[in-house]
């Protein structure tokens, strides 16, 4: 009879704490306003575990229209005085698990201090160097950035060497090849950086087919001799497929450079190639697309996203973007990334100073009340964080 009065206590004990724990969890619902609807994860099958999965980001400190930079660059000095907490913060609430950010931008100078490339002037911080360790104390993996094919600094030293124009100018001399590896080598030594992307990776004017005739600049007659084991034949006997060699030669030495730059300065540093045309002339069959770490497309749209993987090297990570210049359905684009394992990445360049407006206005109404890269980011809010896409966050 006791025993019986004892197992009646038990059970009625553990009803009682069932009722509430599904009472305190019923609240808890309420006050995040997730309104029971199931939470949408990445899918783990082209990786170990959704650790793997890339989520990044990078507020932009390349491009201001508005300003007095050449080529649409920022000025030497713009958002110097960046603050690497307030940043990694912001990083952090977005969900990232990924930050790029700047080792040289395309205006040429550093974005940490004491380096053999000169530092963005006014540089309040040792931005790229704090950046890295403060990532690393929140699980975040820290990545600079190089524009390979444009900087303005370069232009203003070497304009013998450079097209002199917008966009993508510069010819891949063994001299230029030189001085971006010092650069590498020395952004690696100095910050620890977990990696770095590499932008604009083309030789002039490339990066869209139809390639336009390139101009055949002295120094890049000199390149044809090195590249081609031959003198240059004159400007009226180069055709296409001619100029298509040199352009895939060109980029083969360039990547391969600077991967021994790298690799051979930190082997765990990884390569993260961001391209708006994978499939370019210039691009299929080189060694560059079977040897890089990650390997995004810039265009950002799914069919040419999952095209890269006849591409790439079975090593690689692919990655897929959203800016508002590719105008991309961020919605459709982040749903195939969960179902397929394709990392994520968007950009835009700062809207308050030097940073972006807080996470939580990103998620204090529906994405569709959202335009451009605020969508953007109030889509990646979401996803990031394990929200689902109709999440809005309540005071």
């Amino acid at each position: 009879m006791e025993r019986q009065k004892v197992r009646i206590k038990v059970k009625w004990g553990v009803i009682i704490m069932i009722v509430l724990t599904f009472t305190s969890s019923c609240s808890n619902k309420k006050k995040d306003n997730r309104n029971d609807l199931p939470t949408l994860t990445f899918s783990s099958s082209n990786s170990e575990n959704n650790n793997d999965i890339i989520k990044a980001y990078c507020i932009d400190y390349n491009w201001n229209f508005k300003g007095d930079g050449a080529h649409g660059f920022a000025i030497p000095g713009l958002w110097a005085d960046a603050n690497p907490e307030e940043h990694v913060k912001w990083y952090k609430d977005l969900g990232c698990n990924t930050i790029q950010t700047f080792a040289v931008s395309s205006n040429g100078y550093a974005w940490y201090k004491n380096g053999v490339v000169p530092e963005q002037p006014g540089l309040k911080y040792d931005f790229l160097t704090e950046m890295v360790k403060l990532g690393r104390k929140n699980d975040m993996k820290v990545f600079g950035y190089f524009c390979i094919g444009a900087n303005n600094r370069w232009e203003e030293l070497h304009p013998d060497q450079c097209y002199q124009t917008w966009g993508i100018q510069i010819p891949f001399t063994t001299e230029y090849l030189d001085y971006l590896c010092a650069s590498i080598k020395d952004a690696i030594i100095k910050t620890d950086m977990d990696g770095f992307m590499i932008d604009w990776l083309y030789n002039p004017g490339g990066g869209h087919d139809p390639l336009p005739a390139l101009r055949w600049l002295p120094c890049e007659q000199i390149m044809y001799k090195e590249l081609m084991g031959e003198g240059f034949p004159g400007k009226h006997k180069m055709n296409l497929p001619l100029e298509i060699e040199f352009r895939k030669k060109s980029i083969d030495r360039a990547w391969g450079r600077i991967r021994d730059a790298a690799k051979s300065t930190k082997p765990s540093c990884l390569i993260w190639l961001s391209a708006n045309e994978l499939r370019s002339k210039e691009y299929v069959g080189t060694k560059v697309l079977q040897e890089v770490d990650w390997i995004m497309n810039e265009a950002g749209d799914v069919s040419r996203t999952e095209s890269t993987r006849s591409l790439i090297g079975d090593h690689a990570k692919i990655m897929t973007c959203l800016a508002s210049w590719n105008q991309q359905d961020p919605l459709e684009v982040v749903s195939h990334a969960k179902k397929t394992g394709v990392g994520l990445y968007g950009f835009t360049k700062p809207v308050i100073g030097n940073i972006m407006k807080p996470i939580n206005y990103y998620l204090s109404k529906p994405v569709d009340q959202y335009k451009n890269d605020e969508k953007n980011i109030a889509v990646f809010a979401r996803a990031f964080n394990g929200f689902p896409d109709n999440y809005v966050k309540k005071e």
